[in-house]
């Protein structure tokens, strides 16, 4: 029974194996596979290297693998620090559309969870579902109290196929990072992690649940958004029940039923409704695909649904964005290495003159240009081009940031060809700065510095008393750390060394010329005291034993 599950492992690698191999890259394989996993067939449907349509097979060859490559696939398209551009671009193409599973399973997992049978729980319950995905599926129902829902279940195998899949993800990153040199710069392992834990929260319906209740919140009385209430009496891990959303998937809408000033107006509501979240509330819809964007009265209310990825802002980080767009603003271009690095963004050190001259050259392309001159689309695809060939690592949730602002850019531009998603940023962006330099704003942050630096003055005192009973009791301990400060001992230590073979050699040398001169009677050979001989000899291989180290090192 043991060796079943390492069967079934070895299977689908060589599953994995034959499916790149048939979209192009079974060289991987040829050079990096485990012992022998790579069948005869799988060698001969390898095809051609193109570099030029490497962005197709890879969305491709993902989309077969099944669920949870697409979902990581998906997460690939959210990293341009790590992925090349071209790449990502398709990988956004990558569909969650599967195979519903059977009705069957359906009632099983809902009673499983909530205790009861559907017959007990819903007065009415549809057996088809209405979407379904990797993770689960949604079927529309009716409660008792009369109130129609959306009740999304989680597939039974789910979790296994997943958390197998999860460890092969490991076990290729490993062998890339260790011997795929091309991807040396590229965390590999890291970036599986991330997957893991992203995926595994989405395992966890309830996690969804909390963020739906809180867009719930934040919007609670907008005229134009609306997202549906939870009832947590009918949901847990593996069932999520939401108000149900009558409306018409924004990617389903018939465009040629709307006027122009229609869509536009639209298109300026969706993309107002995530500047609210970002600008307003700093917690934001990280995945604003058409598909998770409902039209619910014509052109004037939309409903949100899907909230498995969202991103959160602190307000320490719009104040950092509020200072990296100053500096923007005023032309200080040597500033936005700094600023960035205080967001979090990572770049080689050595690398900083070429990062800045990179900066001045995407900045100067666009300035004094206006808003409606600038393709946003266009912009943000040189921005992740610059990101990826700088090797820059951005932190996750800016990263999604800048992902739902390129989603927003293309669904606009699908509604309306002038739409331009900046133009809906600048006043929120006004108004952010207003508000992070308003008299009351300034108060406020000044309070909260004083009460900090009030309680770090509070502490003194206790902070000063523990050292002084440390140096009474002789506990007291300084540790330096300093990076080079080993090598500085080894080279110490060897420079002794050698000092001290040369004192020997030195002695040894002395004494023999002593006993050579004054030691008269006793064995002699060579005309010398045998004992000055033996000295002189044994002096001599400790000389030459010393300068071929010393030359060995390339150092007298």
């Amino acid at each position: 029974m043991s060796s079943r599950p390492a069967v079934r492992q070895l299977g689908r690698l060589s599953e994995i194996s034959q499916v790149a191999a048939k979209h192009g890259f079974g060289y991987f394989f040829d050079t990096h596979r485990p012992h022998g996993i790579r069948s005869r067939r799988a060698r001969e449907v390898d095809i051609a290297q193109d570099g030029s349509n490497r962005g197709v097979r890879v969305r491709q060859m993902l989309d077969e693998l099944g669920p949870t490559f697409v979902k990581f696939g998906q997460l690939l398209s959210t990293r341009p620090d790590v992925v090349p551009p071209d790449i990502v671009f398709e990988l956004k193409g990558l569909q969650d559309d599967v195979t519903p599973f059977p009705y069957a399973q359906v009632e099983s997992v809902i009673e499983e969870e909530l205790g009861l049978t559907i017959a007990q729980l819903f007065t009415e319950f549809e057996e088809k579902p209405v979407a379904a995905a990797s993770i689960g599926q949604v079927h529309r129902a009716v409660l008792p109290n009369g109130r129609r829902v959306a009740v999304k279940v989680q597939r039974p195998e789910a979790p296994r196929q997943i958390e197998a899949d999860l460890e092969l993800m490991y076990q290729a990153a490993r062998l890339m990072r260790e011997r795929v040199k091309a991807l040396e710069f590229i965390d590999t392992v890291s970036l599986v992690d991330e997957f893991a834990r992203t995926i595994r929260q989405e395992l966890d319906y309830r996690m969804e649940a909390r963020n739906a209740e809180q867009f719930h919140r934040n919007f609670a009385g907008h005229p134009h958004v609306k997202v549906p209430r939870v009832f947590w009496s009918y949901s847990r891990s593996r069932v999520l029940t939401l108000e149900l959303l009558e409306g018409v998937q924004l990617g389903d809408l018939d465009l040629d039923s709307y006027t122009m000033e229609e869509r536009r107006r639209l298109s300026y509501l969706i993309a107002g409704a995530w500047m609210h979240m970002i600008f307003r509330h700093g917690f934001f819809h990280a995945d604003p695909h058409p598909s998770n964007i409902l039209v619910l009265e014509q052109t004037e209310q939309i409903g949100l649904i899907d909230f498995g990825m969202v991103g959160k802002l602190t307000d320490e980080d719009m104040s950092r964005l509020t200072g990296l767009f100053i500096d923007a603003v005023n032309e200080r271009i040597e500033a936005l290495p700094r600023r960035l690095a205080a967001l979090g963004v990572r770049y080689p050190k050595e690398q900083e003159e070429e990062f800045v001259a990179e900066l001045r050259d995407v900045f100067y392309r666009y300035y004094g240009a206006r808003l409606s001159e600038i393709d946003p689309i266009q912009l943000i695809r040189e921005a992740f081009a610059l990101i990826y060939r700088m090797h820059l690592q951005l932190p996750t949730r800016f990263v999604l940031l800048d992902r739902a602002i390129a989603t927003l850019g293309s669904v606009g531009l699908e509604l309306d060809p002038d739409f331009n998603v900046f133009e809906v940023a600048k006043p929120y962006a006004r108004g952010l700065l207003a508000d992070r330099f308003h008299p009351r704003a300034l108060s406020q942050r000044a309070r909260v510095e004083a009460l900090g630096l009030a309680s770090i003055a509070r502490d003194v005192p206790y902070q000063v008393s523990d050292v002084l009973e440390q140096l009474r009791q002789g506990t007291f301990q300084v540790h330096i750390e300093n990076p080079g400060i080993d090598e500085i001992d080894d080279h110490i230590d060897k420079a002794t060394n050698r000092i001290a073979v040369a004192l020997v050699i030195l002695g040894g040398l002395m004494g023999s010329a002593i006993i050579g001169v004054f030691a008269k009677g006793g064995p002699h050979a060579l005309g010398l005291h045998l004992l000055a001989l033996v000295g002189f000899l044994i002096a001599g291989v400790f000389g030459t034993w010393l300068v071929w180290g010393i030359l060995r090192h390339g150092r007298l």
